[in-house]
């Protein structure tokens, strides 16, 4: 018995299935223009310049608010105690009176010595503090560091006319309560009185004129 030939299929549907697995070509886009490519170029450099100013300023605002956050912190802390001091003045002017009165006293005793002590370790720390006492007396009274509570007529040496505008007019004559600076900022004004100057009167004539006005 003769092999038979097997018969080979020609069906026009072969082609096609193998035709379909090839993925079929896509269209390319089409390439930009020099002169678009720049454009975008620079609108893309203009964005982050402007970024970049955006972050420097906002750089800048935060050390500045560091920088200011520090000071505040150290001007709080310089004067949080301010009340505190204010509230200890009075004891130290009391004591300061009273060892006014024991110098008047002939003579030393343990007791004003223990009182100057005291007093010397009460300044102490107040300067520790950064407080200090302010020199009035003699000064030209300043309404920003003295509180005048009454005014002297001050007498011109003997044998002399006051002119208007003397130098010794207005000045700070006595001291009735000492003032106190804390970090160079008044703490507490001094309570002083203030001379006043006095009108000349020269001859009989001015006296008498001085008399009927």
């Amino acid at each position: 018995m003769e092999p038979q030939d097997i018969p080979v299929s020609t069906s026009p549907e072969a082609p096609a299935a193998s035709g379909a697995s090839e993925a079929a070509p896509q269209a390319e886009a089409p390439p930009e223009s020099p002169e678009a490519l720049r454009e975008a170029l620079a609108a893309k450099t203009q964005e982050a310049e402007r970024l970049q100013g955006r972050l420097l300023r906002l750089h800048a605002e935060f050390e500045n608010y560091k920088k200011r956050m520090v000071r505040e912190k150290a001007e709080f802390l310089k004067f949080a105690h301010e009340g505190l001091i204010l509230e200890f003045l009075p004891i130290l002017d009391n004591l300061e009176r009273a060892l006014a009165s024991a110098r008047a006293e002939a003579g030393s005793t343990p007791l004003l010595e223990g009182l100057e002590m005291i007093a010397r370790l009460f300044r102490s720390v107040l300067e520790k503090a950064g407080v200090k006492p302010m020199e009035a007396l003699g000064q030209p009274f300043d309404p920003g560091y003295h509180q005048a509570v009454a005014q002297v007529e001050s007498s011109p040496p003997a044998g002399a006319e006051r002119r208007a505008g003397d130098q010794d007019a207005n000045l700070v004559v006595e001291e009735i309560q000492k003032g106190y600076l804390i970090e160079g900022r008044v703490l507490r004004p001094a309570m002083v009185k203030v001379s006043r100057a006095v009108s000349s009167v020269s001859g009989d004539g001015a006296g008498g004129g001085g008399a009927q006005a």
